[in-house]
């Protein structure tokens, strides 16, 4: 989920900086706290870190170190019980904004963009850097979001689709399932993911889950992705992607990878996410697998910890020393933070310094 109401608003404080209405990092500072939810909005649940795949793309293969835990049942809980779905006045106007912005309407065609704006802003989003089809009460987290009026997301890798446990979820409501496909032929598939992806097996698995999902006459949305890594052949993979589900009922789009600071190839993105300044210290909270609050879905090791679930209130932490400390440090765009070195989103502390001169 994000906070769209501050989303909405923060367009407002960039346009102040650019007209040269704040002359101090405190006066971005109380403007950015003006308009910051009273109660905290989670983005994403990381229910386990586990994963069995060795993806050449992501950091978890290469770089996490922190130790292998799925969130303790209680937790996850406790934070779901402290949090509300959207109203429905406020997602008009979302709407309406998303509109008049970026010229894309919830009825679009799929896209990377029309996902983000219309899915990604009401869901909880239940992965991070592990696999939820690994999450043995992956069904239970559907049901109890579910229950409390959430959507909810994942996105995982289809060679570990389990059928029964799969069916489960979607008998709980589960609301999106993405499965990420970078090749339909299996010898490329393994060379990105690992040895564990398979795609002529995957593909005959979400035949299953979409039959399952016509029988019973569900909800679930099931959509198909391939990573833009910049290979040569990129828009060919693509194609034979979109050809092997044509006619399907699923939702396919081409992504951009979210973070590429850790590639030597970096090649951009579509993502207008990506492309704007980072919100997330004023908009969206993130909980881990071991309960821990950090500052987003991209801290892989846990290096900027805000908080603790499991012996604080989200609003505590929300309020803390910690978090005020970590958006003070994004408007003064501070020297060695994971923040300012190891991800490709502008600060908006960037912004205040290029008006102040």
């Amino acid at each position: 989920m994000l906070d769209i109401r501050f989303y909405m608003q923060f367009d407002k404080v960039v346009e102040n900086i650019k007209a040269g209405m704040y002359h101090s990092e405190q006066e971005l500072f109380d403007a950015l706290e003006a308009i910051r939810s009273p109660e905290p909005v989670v983005y994403n649940i990381e229910t386990t870190n586990r994963c069995n795949m060795r993806c050449q793309m992501c950091p978890r293969t290469t770089m996490m170190t922190r130790p292998i835990e799925d969130i303790d049942f209680d937790t996850f809980a406790n934070v779901v019980r402290q949090i509300r779905p959207h109203d429905q006045a406020l997602w008009q106007e979302w709407k309406s904004y998303c509109e008049k912005k970026y010229g894309i309407s919830e009825d679009d065609e799929p896209s990377e963009n029309h996902f983000f704006l219309y899915i990604i802003s009401k869901v909880i989003q239940l992965h991070g850097y592990g696999d939820p089809l690994l999450d043995k009460h992956m069904d239970e987290y559907v049901r109890m979001l579910t229950e409390n009026g959430f959507p909810t997301y994942f996105s995982c890798n289809p060679a570990n689709i389990d059928m029964e446990r799969t069916y489960k979820m979607m008998d709980a409501g589960l609301s999106y399932i993405k499965y990420s496909i970078e090749s339909v032929d299996d010898e490329q598939y393994q060379q990105i993911r690992g040895k564990a992806a398979n795609f002529s097996s995957s593909y005959q698995d979400i035949l299953k889950v979409l039959d399952y999902k016509h029988e019973k006459g569900l909800d679930t949305t099931i959509v198909i992705t391939m990573l833009n890594l910049n290979r040569k052949n990129q828009k060919e993979e693509f194609d034979r992607l979109l050809e092997a589900f044509d006619g399907l009922d699923v939702y396919t789009y081409l992504k951009s990878e979210d973070c590429q600071w850790y590639r030597k190839d970096f090649h951009g993105t579509e993502s207008i996410h990506w492309s704007e300044f980072c919100k997330h210290p004023w908009m969206t909270m993130t909980v881990k697998s071991n309960g821990e609050a950090t500052m987003c879905m991209e801290d892989f090791n846990n290096e900027i910890i805000l908080g603790d679930t499991r012996s604080q209130s989200l609003k505590e932490i929300w309020d803390g020393a910690a978090y005020a400390d970590f958006r003070r440090q994004h408007i003064s765009v501070a020297k060695g933070i994971k923040c300012n070195e190891e991800c490709d989103m502008k600060l908006i502390g960037e912004c205040l310094r290029s008006h102040l001169g």
